[in-house]
């Protein structure tokens, strides 16, 4: 007697975690090799060179299971200590192009290769027919990039490794699409290249940005958080979070970069979530930065460089103290990531105490605020 097909995908789901267990459940019966094989295949996490040809090389030659995929996770580098020095041979781009081709319902694509500058093979995209919500691309931002992205009209959440930098005069490159169907319901946007944000938010609902300044001279990097600031203005939903990186952080550039964002109210209303900024040291001038945080009613999350400290305030009683003391002008704060020296410490606010969290996460804190 057949099971109901909810039954064997119940069963499968509990096994979930046992690739082997799954593998032989496909033997049981067809009912069940359709369960199994859907929670095979569903999410794929491709890691190594050899793993990667591999799997790509089932799904090009098996359509039937190219189709259970929804999320796909590319991360290759040489299997050695020096992953830098990996560069993929034609062949491995071929057959992952060909696997692209054939799995028609991702909806999740990653692909993250630990090669030095990003690779320049976007073209395996090419004739892509699924429908992506997220994509983090490691790849070279070339024509190719763009006109699959102007295929994705519901892509949600873009992660792009790289960008044409621009002149230092012209901080916006039309190399995108002007039209309004480009990326029309794009939210999330990370970039390692500011021009990037300066091109993709206007005009679209972005609401959370991670991006860093490429700019080294002040006066340069001025211009340059002004032209991302008017660009963020420009997108048609309010901000719920901003991380801007630095290569350099002083507390004079945050003062400025918190000024430009708190002298538009209606701008940051919304905010839940700003870094990363430099706290004062001086006492003055951080009552200064503190009063513009005040103009921030709604923020949740705040990340703080505290490198310029000596004694650096990184154990327990010292990261309480500076998180009460930040509270005191901004309330709704319940989460402070402390960074000194590359080091992250993480304070949450718990029934009024605040608690450093050592196993805290704190990558993606910007996300889920």
């Amino acid at each position: 007697m057949a099971l109901p097909p909810d039954a064997c995908s119940l069963i499968a789901e509990y096994v979930a975690d046992s690739r082997s267990t799954l593998v032989n459940l496909c033997t049981v019966s067809k009912q069940f090799q359709v369960a199994a094989e859907r929670a095979i295949y569903n999410t794929l996490y491709l890691r190594g060179h050899d793993t990667t040809i591999s799997v790509c090389d089932v799904l090009s030659r098996t359509p039937r299971v190219a189709m259970l995929v929804t999320a796909l996770s590319v991360y290759d580098a040489e299997d050695s200590d020096d992953e830098s020095d990996f560069q993929p041979e034609d062949g491995y781009w071929q057959v992952l192009h060909q696997a692209l081709k054939r799995t028609a319902y991702l909806r999740s694509l990653d692909l993250y290769f630990n090669t030095g500058d990003p690779p320049d093979r976007a073209w395996i995209l090419d004739e892509c027919k699924f429908q992506l919500r997220t994509f983090h691309c490691g790849l070279v931002w070339d024509d190719h990039l763009a006109t699959f992205l102007s295929t994705q009209p519901y892509l949600s959440d873009l992660f792009i490794a790289d960008y044409p930098e621009s002149a230092a005069e012209v901080m916006a490159p039309p190399i995108i699409p002007s039209d309004s169907t480009f990326l029309p319901k794009l939210s999330i946007l990370e970039c390692t290249f500011s021009e990037a944000a300066v091109s993709l938010v206007p005009g679209r609902p972005v609401c959370r940005v991670k991006t860093c300044f490429t700019r080294s001279k002040l006066e340069e990097k001025r211009e340059e958080l002004n032209s991302i600031v008017s660009a963020l203005r420009r997108s048609k939903k309010r901000f719920r979070a901003i991380d801007i990186a630095d290569s350099l952080y002083t507390a004079e550039f945050s003062m400025e970069l918190l000024s430009t964002v708190t002298s538009d109210a209606q701008f940051c209303v919304d905010l839940r979530y700003v870094g990363t900024l430099v706290l004062p040291v001086d006492g003055r001038q951080r009552l200064e930065f503190y009063t513009m945080l005040m103009r921030l009613r709604r923020l949740r999350c705040l990340e703080l460089d505290v490198s310029d400290w000596d004694p650096a305030p990184t154990h327990l009683a010292a990261l309480r103290a500076l998180t009460y003391e930040l509270r005191l002008y901004c309330p709704s704060i319940v989460t402070v990531v402390y960074v000194h020296d590359f080091e992250r410490h993480l304070v949450r606010m718990v029934d009024h105490v605040a608690i450093c969290d050592e196993d805290a996460v704190t990558d993606n804190l910007w996300r889920e605020v």
